[in-house]
């Protein structure tokens, strides 16, 4: 059954609430009156949805959303604002509540809000779920040189992937800076041919001269392609710009210590920090980027991980 705990400090608001809760779904329904006594509800029998009161001692909606974001990212929360408490309801839906009702308008529209919200989460549970069953996916992006594109680009494969594997928060933030370096070394060094060495006398010449490339011929008009091919194992993100090339070879080496505060090469040691292979094509002008599949804590701990048994 479906269960919904509502928290106010106020016993009249909190009943009311829950009666109309009751009375319009078949939904078990949970009261707290403070924000401390939810999350001790919320540890011992995590509810399907939370309805909270923005305005109350202690610990007041906002804060109570803060600290069960971080214990339970998912969870849908709903706000109920009275007058006077619109800013700390802006500012919880900036920071991840899943929607509002005021409380002058809990008859005609809580049940209804909550039941959009409820299922809006389970479709994108199941999405989710759908989305670590994908065994093969191959897709060929062809972008202008525009870092908008680039980034956006960036965020879709980190999407992606998090959806497919269910990637942790750390491994998706490293996951990011890899593919961010490969897209800006295409769109940098690649497609506009502006050398990292120029940061070493002028950090301000390097920006100015790719943005005045971006008009000029060749480089302005000039593509990077990117291909992403993902199965049950592993993904291959390929990111290949129409540049002349380079040879990886003559990069100083990032881990020598002499060379840490260089510009040159730290995209590379990032991109092999963080992925399990990296390797370029023989012009130099395309880089594959390899990233397996991470074991299941679950699978780790039983003793499963061997074979294919953790795909």
């Amino acid at each position: 059954m479906t269960t919904v705990l509502v928290v106010d400090d106020s016993p009249i608001d909190r009943r009311l609430a829950g009666g109309i809760l009751e009375k319009d779904s078949v939904w078990e329904i949970l009261y707290a009156g403070d924000a401390e006594d939810a999350l001790d509800a919320v540890r011992r029998q995590p509810p399907d949805l939370i309805i909270t009161d923005m305005q109350m001692p202690e610990m007041n909606g906002l804060e109570l959303l803060t600290a069960v974001r971080r214990e339970y990212p998912a969870m849908p929360i709903i706000l109920m604002t009275a007058k006077g408490s619109e800013e700390l309801a802006s500012e919880a839906l900036r920071v991840g509540a899943n929607s509002y009702v005021p409380k002058r308008s809990l008859a005609t529209d809580l049940v209804e809000i909550s039941r959009r919200v409820l299922a809006a989460t389970r479709d994108e549970q199941s999405l989710s779920q759908l989305m670590r069953r994908l065994t093969t996916r191959h897709e060929v992006f062809t972008l202008e040189t525009d870092l908008d594109l680039l980034m956006s680009m960036c965020r879709y494969l980190q999407q992606v992937l998090t959806e497919s594997w269910g990637l942790e928060k750390i491994e998706r933030l490293r996951l990011g800076t890899a593919l961010e370096e490969a897209l800006l070394n295409a769109y940098y060094h690649g497609n506009l041919e502006v050398s990292s060495a120029l940061k070493l006398t002028n950090h301000h010449d390097f920006y100015a001269m790719a943005n005045a490339r971006l008009t000029q011929e060749p480089y302005g008009n000039r593509r990077i392609t990117v291909k992403f091919s993902l199965d049950d194992r592993q993904a291959l993100i390929t990111v290949e710009d129409e540049g002349p090339g380079f040879n990886p070879q003559t990069l100083p080496d990032p881990t020598n210590t002499e060379n840490l505060d260089l510009p040159c090469g730290r995209g590379v040691m990032l991109m092999r920090a963080f992925m399990d292979d990296v390797a370029y094509n023989d012009a130099g002008n395309a880089v594959t980027l390899v990233k397996r599949r991470p074991l299941r804590r679950s699978s780790v701990k039983s003793g499963a991980a061997t074979g294919s048994g953790p795909y």
